[in-house]
């Protein structure tokens, strides 16, 4: 509403402007020829537009009237009451004015006041012809005693001839324009205005008489010129007289005289002033009808802004004044609906402001208790967000369950170590998980304790990603406070990285042990039997012969074997760290196959193109590659139509590379072991080598899993990651 009146006090301030413009303009009737149509065509847009805008809010006004809006009437009253305040006396002072303003336009058009300005007029101008006629007779007598003069002492004549006559300025001119003598009473002026040449030919022109005889008509020219004085623009004018002085003989030469006299000031003033005031009488005269018109018109408009702004206080007045009701009306509402927030306050000290306080200062108790519930709330709230946060970036599992079991809240730690096949079992009873129903089993032994608070076990989970892995949880229980709900917490690590380290460093213990151990009788027993080979060969005979030759054979046979197993012992528990660098895998790869040309089992290779660069050992990382497909060769070895498949490829931030082959693959009780010194389905094997190849994966940062395939065979997938970029470049 305050929006509203800005603009209608704005319109009415612009159409107010554009009428006093109006009336301005209507002084000149070439401005009001001019400017009339644009500003009638913008007084009248600015009128139609506060008509729109008053039009609207009355429409507004008897639209809240038929929805019986609390108010409405009370406007309407109101918007009447000034209406008509400002019709009434508006009315009567526009009928009046427009009379006014009609019979004292045609008072001023009165004759006497046009025969004044004429008689003015024809004044100045008869002053102006006795200074012409003067100037004239002065030229005729100067010109009769120059001529009957001689040439010497003629200048100092002629500053005696322009004293005596009172002119400004007197000069001879030759037939051509040359300045033969002057005589200026300013004697800052160092020249006499020049004729034009034209001027001296109508001089030379007029009928002349001889000198010193009557009957001679001198030509007079009259100059007007624009000058300042004294910082203001002002007209000059300047009577010049122009008559020839003929010859007395042939030898003399033919002058023109110039006399010239300057109108004074004054008088050239109240003349000017005179012809300017009878200028803008005859426009006046002309655009009377118009100008009568002009003021009628200005008149209406005013009285229609008189009308409008009127019209815009009622509904500015009868808003502040049913302001108070409406405010209570909303706030009985609202309380009704059971908002009890503090409603807009009135202010002023009549009966209607101080009721809106108290309504006010009733609701403000129940305004705060709401404030200060939502106040904890959103504590309570940030509170929450805060904690989802910190379970959010733990990579340690966190699960929650309540008082029945049931898992309620787990984090992206517990996602990120069990897999996406944990969220199955959200909401879900624990003894009913389907997709880890042995550690469902075993959260349900510690909940069901009791008086057990806190509580940490191991057990060990087979992952669902169908890769073979088994992941080892290290988990700590605790039960949840009563005040809070109750319920249960459990958080749990993956230790399976940890495992297998310890793991492995206790193997290369005991492989360096035993390989200390057993390599120093072997050289003992080894030359032993063949001594006695060589000393007992030429005494036996027969069978006895064959008899020690086979038993020697065997002795040195079985040392050599163990001696191959003690060199992988010692391989195992000193390989040595790794050597990082970027490497091609594909160039690696293609590197190996090389060597097996004529593998008994054809090998095929599916190698991705732009495969991104890894950081490896080339000799461990090609070490690992030999074993692999070394242990697919044992696994088709009488397998008819076997075949090897290699592929690499790039995932995210990891290379990977996968051996698969279609043989019978891993026997399923052992495949969760496959990775543990000594675990080996082959009769001749040690069961170092998978081992050995795990140990170069985790020093190079990367993973390794092996996995049955649904349709028969093995599959290997090793996980490496990608080299840095600047590494790569």
């Amino acid at each position: 509403m305050k929006r509203l009146l800005v603009v209608l006090v704005a319109l009415s301030l612009a159409l107010g402007a554009m009428l006093w413009i109006l009336l301005l303009t209507s002084i000149s009737a070439d401005a009001m020829s001019e400017n009339y149509p644009q500003i009638l065509r913008t007084s009248a847009l600015l009128t139609a537009l506060l008509l729109a805008l008053t039009g609207s809010q009355i429409v507004r006004l008897l639209r809240d009237i038929r929805r019986q809006k609390f108010g409405a009437r009370l406007k309407l009253k109101l918007m009447l009451m000034f209406g008509l305040i400002a019709v009434i006396p508006g009315t009567l002072i526009y009928v009046v004015s427009v009379q006014f303003i009609t019979r004292s336009i045609e008072s001023w058009f009165d004759v006497r006041v046009e025969k004044a300005l004429e008689s003015g007029i024809y004044l100045g101008r008869s002053a102006i012809d006795y200074l012409r006629d003067d100037l004239a007779q002065k030229a005729e007598g100067m010109a009769r005693d120059i001529a009957s003069r001689p040439e010497a002492g003629l200048r100092a004549h002629l500053v005696r001839l322009r004293e005596q006559a009172a002119v400004d300025s007197v000069a001879l001119f030759s037939p051509s324009g040359q300045l033969l003598l002057s005589s200026q009473r300013d004697l800052a002026q160092a020249l006499p205005p020049l004729p034009l040449p034209l001027e001296l030919k109508q001089a030379q022109a007029l009928t002349s008489a001889p000198a010193g005889m009557d009957g001679l008509s001198p030509l007079i020219i009259i100059d007007e010129e624009d000058v300042t004085s004294e910082g203001e623009p002002r007209k000059e004018v300047r009577l010049r007289a122009l008559l020839p002085i003929t010859a007395h003989n042939f030898f003399e030469t033919p002058r023109v005289l110039q006399l010239v006299q300057n109108v004074p000031e004054r008088l050239n003033r109240n003349a000017e002033a005179v012809r300017q005031v009878y200028n803008e009488y005859q426009e006046l005269q002309l655009g009377r009808q118009d100008l009568t018109r002009i003021y009628a018109f200005s008149l209406t408009l005013a009285l229609l802004v008189a009308l409008l702004a009127a019209f815009a206080i009622a509904f500015f007045m009868a808003r502040r004044l049913s302001a108070p009701l409406s405010i209570l009306a909303e706030g009985t509402q609202a309380v009704a609906q059971g908002d009890y927030s503090q409603r807009r306050t009135v202010k002023g000290g009549d009966e209607l402001g101080v009721l809106t306080q108290s309504f006010n200062q009733m609701t403000i108790q129940l305004s705060e208790a709401h404030q200060e519930t939502e106040r904890h709330r959103n504590e309570l709230e940030s509170a929450r967000a805060y904690l989802e946060s910190i379970l959010a970036n733990l990579s340690a599992g966190v699960l929650v369950f309540d008082v029945d079991c049931v898992l309620r809240t787990l984090n992206e730690g517990a996602l990120s170590i069990l897999g996406e096949a944990l969220s199955d079992e959200l909401h879900v009873h624990v003894s009913a998980w389907q997709n880890f129903p042995e550690l469902g089993k075993l959260l349900e032994e510690h909940f069901t304790r009791a008086g057990e608070e806190d509580w940490q076990g191991q057990t060990e989970v087979e992952s669902l990603s169908g890769e073979g892995q088994v992941r080892h949880l290290l988990l700590r229980g605790s039960r949840l406070p009563a005040v809070s709900g109750g319920g249960f917490v459990v958080v749990f690590d993956d230790i399976t990285r940890l495992i297998s380290a310890q793991r492995s460093i206790a193997w290369g213990e005991v492989a360096r042990r035993l390989a200390h151990e057993i390599k120093n009788p072997l050289t003992p027993i080894q030359l032993s039997a063949e001594r006695l080979q060589f000393k007992l060969a030429d005494r036996l005979q027969g069978k006895d012969q064959e008899i020690l030759e086979r038993a020697t054979k065997t002795i040195v046979s079985q040392v050599l074997a163990m001696k191959r197993m003690v060199d992988d012992f010692r391989d195992y528990s000193r390989q040595p760290a790794p050597e990082l660098a970027p490497l091609d895998l594909n160039e690696l790869i293609l590197e190996v196959l090389a060597l097996y040309e004529h593998s008994s089992a054809p090998i095929k290779p599916c190698l991705s193109k732009d495969l991104p660069l890894i950081q490896g050992d080339a000799n461990q990382l090609r070490q690992v590659i030999h074993n692999l497909l070394r242990n697919a060769e044992d696994a088709l070895e009488n397998i008819e139509a076997g075949e090897i498949f290699l592929r690499t490829e790039a995932e995210n931030s990891i290379v990977m590379l996968q051996i698969e082959d279609n043989g019978c693959g891993f026997p399923a009780e052992i495949l969760p072991r496959m990775f543990e010194p000594y675990i080996t389905t082959k009769s001749r094997g040690t069961g170092l080598g998978l081992p050995i190849v795990k140990k170069i994966i985790d020093e190079h940062h990367g993973e390794i899993a092996i996995s049955n395939k649904t349709e028969g065979g093995a599959r290997i997938i090793v996980r490496l990651p990608k080299a840095e970029p600047q590494q790569n470049s």
